[in-house]
């Protein structure tokens, strides 16, 4: 799993899961395009991950997070409820503006 933080007028959390990096998805008109450059960031474990997302909701962060595993530990941390997933391609995704 790999987290990137970018930092614009408010933190922004990218969280995607490894496989899914450089990959474009398309599913009639909606896209999801998991580019390196706003993704690849360290790679951390499950428990580091958990840990980033819980401080960076502390930070009223934005999130996005793209990716089985990275969504359901979003699902894990109370960051997102399963009403907030969308899916493009069969590939889960989410967007948190806290």
């Amino acid at each position: 799993m790999y987290i990137k933080i970018h930092y614009a007028h408010r933190k922004v959390v990218a969280v995607c899961d490894e496989e899914l990096i450089g990959r474009k998805f398309e599913e009639g008109k909606r896209q999801l395009d998991v580019r390196e450059n706003f993704y690849k960031g360290e790679e951390v474990s499950e428990k580091k991950a958990k840990k980033i997302l819980e401080m960076s909701a502390k930070d009223y962060a934005t999130f996005n997070i793209v990716g089985d595993k990275s969504v359901n530990l979003a699902l894990e941390c109370g960051l997102i409820t399963k009403g907030n997933i969308g899916k493009v391609d069969g590939v889960p995704f989410a967007l948190v503006l806290l």
